[in-house]
């Protein structure tokens, strides 16, 4: 079983904002696998099902971004997920708009999310897929970039990363992670 996560923000008035790249690729998910998201657990909206022959949870975090890491770490208790098959997807700053990082394990950087996630799983040893959303201009605040409205024209290049992550993910559960870095990084 695979445990897919998606950070973001849970309010409307950041549904759309660089921040919830990971919400975004959840409910592209869902979507394409027809997974209804419309049950609550753990602080978390969720939906399972199966993709490409594995069985699948795709969790929304409903704790905001800095505190991913509660409801993460309750869905990996209760179901007993290895942390290999725990899935985390989020927006990343060091990474430009359209693309995408898929990695076995690694630090969470500045990511105050990740920051969480890895807390709670007291390892950094589990697989991600980073959404680029890249940096902003020098006079803009980095807060105000990352949960700030989306100006038209920025819009395509993050869709665009959200469909590649997405895409990313299916080729992971279909062929191994390996497969889907070699084929996405």
């Amino acid at each position: 079983m695979y445990l897919i996560v998606g950070l973001g923000n849970p309010e409307t008035d950041y549904a759309n904002t660089r921040h919830n790249m990971g919400f975004k690729v959840i409910n592209q998910l869902a979507k394409e696998y027809q997974i209804d998201m419309a049950r609550k657990k753990f602080n978390s909206e969720y939906g399972s099902s199966i993709i490409e022959g594995k069985k699948v949870i795709l969790v929304k975090p409903q704790t905001f971004m800095n505190a991913s890491g509660q409801a993460v770490i309750e869905f990996v208790n209760f179901y007993k997920i290895e942390l290999d098959k725990v899935l985390i997807v989020y927006d990343d700053m060091d990474i430009e708009p359209s693309k995408i990082r898929i990695r076995k394990s690694g630090s969470a950087g500045s990511h105050n999310g990740m920051e969480s996630v890895v807390h709670f799983l007291k390892s950094e040893d589990f697989p991600r897929v980073r959404v680029g959303i890249g940096k902003p201009k020098d006079e803009e605040n980095v807060i105000e970039y990352v949960i700030g409205a989306i100006p038209k024209e920025g819009k395509k290049a993050l869709e665009e990363g959200v469909e590649k992550a997405k895409k990313a993910i299916i080729e992971l559960l279909k062929n191994g992670i390996d497969a889907s870095m070699n084929q996405f990084n």
